[in-house]
This record gives C-alpha cells, sequence and structure tokens, in this order.
C-alpha cells in the first residue's frame, strides 16, 4: 500500500490554505458573478481587517502560552477614550491636531491595557485565563461608565472618517460603476501588519523567545531566555494592535457603542488563530496562516448571511470551528 504520511503531512500543514481555496470556490458558486466582483472582495477584506489585525497580535500571545479574552472590551474602551479626547482638543482651526491626539490616546490605552496584562500573568503569576476574562468585563464596564452607557460620537467633519475609507487607489481596477477601487487604509495596515508580524516571529530574536517559552517555559528560562519580558513584550505587542483596530472602528462610522463596539471580537480572532493552526498550548504559530484563517472565518459569516442562516447561530458556528480546528491540533501531534 502507499504510503499516505506525506499526504496527510501537506493536509495537515496547508488545510487553511486548502480550506480557504474550497471557500472561495463555493462562494463564487453561490454568488455567480458578484463574488469576484473587486469591490466585493474589497468589501469583504475592509470587514475583516480589525479582527485580523487584532488575530496578528492574539497569535504572538497565544504561541508564548497565552490566550487574552479581553481584546474586545479593550477596543471598546479605546474607541471611547480616544474619541472623548478628540472631541476635547477639537477647537476651530484645524483638525488634524485633534485627530492625532484620539489616535495617540487609543494606541496607548490599548497598550496599557496589554501592558497590565502582561505585569498581572509575568510578575503576579495569575494566569493568562483568568487576568484577562477579569479584563474582559472591566475594560467593557469602564466603556459603559465613560459612555455613560451610550454612544460616543466625535466631532470630527471628515478627516477621521477618512481613516476608514480613504486609501490607495488601485491602478487598472475599477468597479461595477466604472470608479477606479481603492484600497482602504484598513486593509493595507491589515497586510503590513500580517508581513510584519510574520517577519517578527520567524526572523527576530524575540519572536524565536516567543516560541520557545511557549513550548518549555522552564527550559526557556534556564537558556537565558527572560521569560517575563518576552510575556509582557507579547502582551503589550496585543494592547497596541487592539488600539490600532479601535482606530479604524471608531473611524468607520464616527462613533462608538460602549456596549456594542467589537462584542465578541475576541472570539473572532482566537477562532482565526486556531484556524490558521497555531497550537493553543503555544510554542508553534505562523501569522500568515493566521492572516488565511480570518479570511477563512470571513468568507463563512459571509456565507451565513447569503444563506439566510439565523444570525444567532453565527456564535455556535465559530464555537464549533474552533473545536474542529483544537481537535485537529490534537490529532497532527498524536501522529
Amino acid at each position: 500500500m502507499p504510503d499516505s504520511a506525506p499526504v496527510l503531512r501537506f493536509l495537515q500543514t496547508n488545510g487553511v490554505f486548502i480550506a480557504l481555496a474550497l471557500l472561495v470556490a463555493a462562494n463564487a458558486f453561490l454568488q455567480p458573478g458578484v463574488f469576484f466582483r473587486p469591490e466585493n472582495l474589497r468589501n469583504l477584506l475592509s470587514q475583516n481587517a480589525v479582527v485580523g489585525i487584532i488575530a496578528v497580535g492574539m497569535t504572538l500571545v497565544i504561541v508564548a502560552g497565552g490566550i487574552d479574552l479581553s481584546v474586545g472590551s479593550l477596543a471598546a474602551l479605546c474607541g471611547v477614550v480616544g474619541l472623548q479626547a478628540m472631541n476635547q482638543a477639537m477647537g476651530p482651526g484645524s483638525e488634524l491636531p485633534a485627530v492625532l491626539t484620539g489616535v495617540l490616546v487609543m494606541l496607548l490605552v490599548g497598550t496599557l491595557g496589554g501592558a497590565l496584562s502582561g505585569v498581572l500573568v509575568a510578575w503576579g503569576g495569575v494566569t493568562p485565563f483568568v487576568v484577562t476574562l477579569c479584563g474582559l468585563v472591566g475594560y467593557r464596564s469602564m466603556a459603559l461608565v465613560a459612555a455613560d452607557a451610550g454612544q460616543v460620537a466625535g466631532k470630527s467633519q471628515g478627516l477621521f472618517e477618512s481613516f476608514a475609507s480613504q486609501g490607495i487607489p488601485l491602478p487598472m481596477v475599477t468597479d461595477s460603476s466604472g470608479a477606479q477601487l481603492v484600497l482602504t487604509w484598513p486593509i493595507l495596515v491589515f497586510l503590513i501588519v500580517s508581513l510584519a508580524g510574520w517577519w517578527f516571529l520567524e526572523r527576530t530574536v524575540f519572536g524565536r523567545n516567543l516560541v520557545a517559552v511557549g513550548g518549555n517555559e522552564q527550559a526557556a528560562n534556564l537558556a537565558g531566555v527572560r521569560t517575563r519580558w518576552v510575556k509582557l513584550g507579547s502582551f503589550m505587542t496585543l494592547g497596541l494592535l487592539t488600539g490600532l483596530g479601535a482606530v479604524f472602528l471608531a473611524a468607520r462610522l464616527n462613533s462608538v457603542s460602549s456596549s456594542q463596539t467589537a462584542v465578541f471580537y475576541e472570539l473572532d480572532a482566537i477562532a482565526a488563530v486556531a484556524i490558521g493552526g497555531t497550537s493553543l498550548a503555544g510554542g508553534q504559530a505562523n501569522v500568515l496562516k493566521t492572516a488565511a484563517g480570518v479570511l477563512v472565518l470571513g468568507i463563512i459569516n459571509n456565507m451565513l448571511v447569503i444563506t439566510n442562516v439565523n444570525p444567532n447561530w453565527q456564535g455556535f458556528a465559530k464555537g464549533a470551528i474552533i473545536l474542529l480546528a483544537v481537535a485537529l491540533q490534537r490529532g497532527r501531534k498524536s501522529g
């Protein structure tokens, strides 16, 4: 009998890309003449760009043996506080200083939130699950208090919104109306962050230390790796990327809902990481596969919508996908 091991290894190694290709084919069949329209593909990427940016940071945390359940609530808090700071700084002159103030506040709040989690995990000895579960509840509560349980609208008259709607025109690519297609800033940042995350994890000492800590923390410590600082760095990077994602979330509508913005984004990010083949136990990851996992999840969501599946079942579908991805990882390790 022919040896099936090479085929199985190929499927396990490239499963996320195979799944992405099959889902693209299925959507092309379900939406003939629509799915491959440039504006439809652009919208698909745009809708999932923020989750993708956060998922790259989540990959770095998970590969080091951690997890973060607080990113959705932290993104909402970043958006609320950032827009409030922007509104306070808004004056009769140019909007630019106020907009930059709001953006910097969102990035700072996200980084500080990640730093707090990292310190409690690395120096406090609290498990990442417990720390970030508290953050999931705590950051959302802080956002609700800051916004009086309502919505914060920005006072920008167009500059801030352009962060989500403007971008770089693609030469010789037009939409169905004949207008030149614009690749928006959230998509471009998602692509840049994905490539930077891949390079960071594969080509830098700190990236290799992340893998070492997730694979065997005690051995990494004995080898001279400063494991506490590595963990702190992973959480701070995720916090920074969460703040960056919050910028685009807030810019999309020039407003943030303290109760609804970024709900379940932590589930989406973790699902994308798991679909991409990253071991949820740590020690193994590929950021480019995480980016592919984001697209897989986005296309599945799109399929659920166009097939009129009850939206209440979408969370169940994501949970089932995470469970399946983890089961396949265990099967690969057993093999």
